[in-house]
This record gives C-alpha cells, structure tokens and sequence, in this order.
C-alpha cells in the first residue's frame, strides 16, 4: 500500500509541473502585464504592513529607532506580547483602549445609521419627477466635492462658542449658547453633525442608483394587487436596494470606523472624541518619545476588527442569499 501511493506522487509531480509550465507558456504575456502591479502593491502595501506587525513586537520610538542623519544606529529591542498586554489592559496610560474601541464603534453606528437613512431618504426624494431635480443634485453632492479640510475648518468657525453662527441662532431664539467642541459629549455630538454632512451625498448617490434600477413592474404590479406604499417600500424597494445596501454599509462602516481628518481638525486631541485611529497617530506623532511600537499595535488591532468584522458581516449576507 505505502509503496503504491508512493509511486503515485511519484507520478503526479511531473503531471503538475507540465501543467503549470503550459500554463506559464500559454499565459505569459498576461502574468508580465500583472508583475509590475504585484511588485508595486508589495512594496506599497504589503512591506509598510509587515514593517508595522514587526513593530508591534519591539520598544521601537523616536529615541531607539535608527537615524543616519545623527549616525545612530537602532538600539530597540523585541519584546514579544508586552505591547498587545498593554493595550488590551485598558490601561489610561496606553489609550484606555476598551473605552476608546466603545466609543468608536458608538461613532461609527451612529454615523452609518443616519448615513443610510437620511441618504436613502433624499434618494427616494430625487427619484420621483419633481421640478429642478438636477440642481437638487448638484446642491446635494456639494458636500461631497468639497475638500474635506475646509469643510472641518468652516464646521470648526460654526461651532465656535463666541463667533459661532449656531450660537448666535441659538441666542435669537432665546436659548443658551454651547461650548460645541469643549470638554464634553457635545463635541462628539459635533463631529458626527459633521461627519453625517459629509457622508449623506455618497449614500444618496449610491442608493439612488440603486432605486433606478428596480424595475417599474414590480411597483405596478404591487398597486395593482392593492399594496400600500409602506408596503411597497417594504417588500419592493427595500429588497431591490440590499445588493447595493450590502456594499455601501460595509463601506461605509470602513471608511468610518477610521475616520480621522473630521475629528482631529475639529476637536484636536480631545478625550471625549477620541477614537482608535485619533489615538494612534497621536502615539506616533505627539510626546517626547514618539511611541511607535504602541502606534502600530493600535493599528494592528484596528485592522484585526475590521477583519472580523467583515468576516462576519459576509457570512451574514450569505446565509442571506446575498454576495458582496
């Protein structure tokens, strides 16, 4: 028996090797194409990625990594877990990271939420015939095109608790002025205001698109049969929309969960709208000691539970009868 298996391995090594050099002969002009693609995407992504995992394990920060410009060698050293036991410890001096993984994901749900709502709202809106449609369009994709830094620094002056023009609204009516991006839930409160503006006319887009292309057939046929519109809404328009409602949430649940130039322009370093990808550039780039090591452990985590996350989130689908 041993030595009949034997000779069949034997015999299927060379099989599969002429079968994957007429592969290579018959396909190389399409590997050649995609070689400099794999070189480039190695060396931009994948590297910096495994550079950081290494960092993980190290004491790396600005006073032990290598400088040539000072002729100084690197002097950090491995330290196993010892970063990964901090972080998870909850430790305030490492980022109290399950209060800060808490309120990242109270910041993410809540955007996403009102991101896909009020989007599929004003979808809904422009998707009947009403008068002036496309510049209703244009007017709402304005947010969309505008740099993202000069919407945070125009929000910043609205939200200013002297200059402020929400203040002064607030005042004309006769109730008092807030201190919006102090020490305070409410600053978190004004950064999701803003994070919903900017993210609404992404969502509107898409899932207008995907209202388009719901045949009209299925609406007809529903009246005809006496549906109401919730019921419409309910057994045509929402299962018509849950390839694209697939898509758009997990992306926007990504892009999110590491959200970082509307917090940090708005608020700063500001405890109460930290999140998990504030924290980590502030641990890379603020302090004396520049603590790498912890950086990249922050970042390590991050992509562990977006991993997770759409791990579970695709299998949902799929038991669902749906694919990304």
């Amino acid at each position: 028996m041993t030595v009949t298996a034997e000779r069949g391995r034997t015999a299927t090594a060379p099989a599969r090797s002429r079968r994957l050099r007429a592969v290579l002969t018959k396909h190389w002009y399409a590997y050649a194409m995609a070689l400099p693609v794999v070189v480039v995407v190695g060396l931009l992504v994948l590297f910096p990625l495994l550079q950081g995992l290494y960092f993980t394990f190290t004491d790396i920060n600005a006073n032990n990594i290598g400088n040539p410009v000072l002729d100084r060698e690197a002097s950090y050293e491995f330290v196993g877990l010892r970063n990964y036991l901090n972080v998870l410890s909850g430790d305030a001096s490492y980022g109290a990271f399950w209060a800060t993984l808490a309120r990242t994901l109270v910041w993410t749900f809540v955007c996403v939420f009102l991101h896909y709502t009020v989007g599929l709202v004003l979808a809904m809106l422009l998707n009947r015939q009403v008068r002036f449609r496309g510049l209703y369009r244009v007017m709402l994709i304005l947010p969309w095109a505008v740099p993202m830094f000069i919407s945070a620094f125009a929000w910043r002056f609205l939200f200013n608790s002297q200059y402020g023009l929400i203040n002064w609204l607030l005042e004309l009516v006769g109730l008092p002025p807030q201190v919006w991006l102090g020490q305070s839930w409410l600053a978190l409160a004004s950064v999701i205001v803003v994070n919903v503006w900017l993210g609404v006319p992404f969502m509107m887009v898409a899932l207008l698109g995907g209202l388009q292309s719901i045949p009209s057939d299925l609406y007809e046929a529903a009246e005809m049969d006496g549906a109401s519109a919730w019921q419409r809404f309910r057994h045509v328009t929402l299962p018509g929309l849950r390839p694209v409602s697939a898509t758009v949430v997990l992306l926007g649940v990504i892009w999110t969960f590491n959200m970082f130039p509307v917090i940090y322009l708005i608020t700063g370093q500001n405890p109460h709208t930290r999140i998990l990808i504030t924290y980590a550039f502030e641990r890379f780039f603020s302090g004396a000691t520049r603590d790498y090591a912890i950086a990249s452990t922050y970042g390590v985590l991050i992509l562990s539970v977006l991993l997770v996350f759409a791990t579970v989130y695709r299998r949902v689908l799929r038991a669902q009868g749906e694919e990304l």
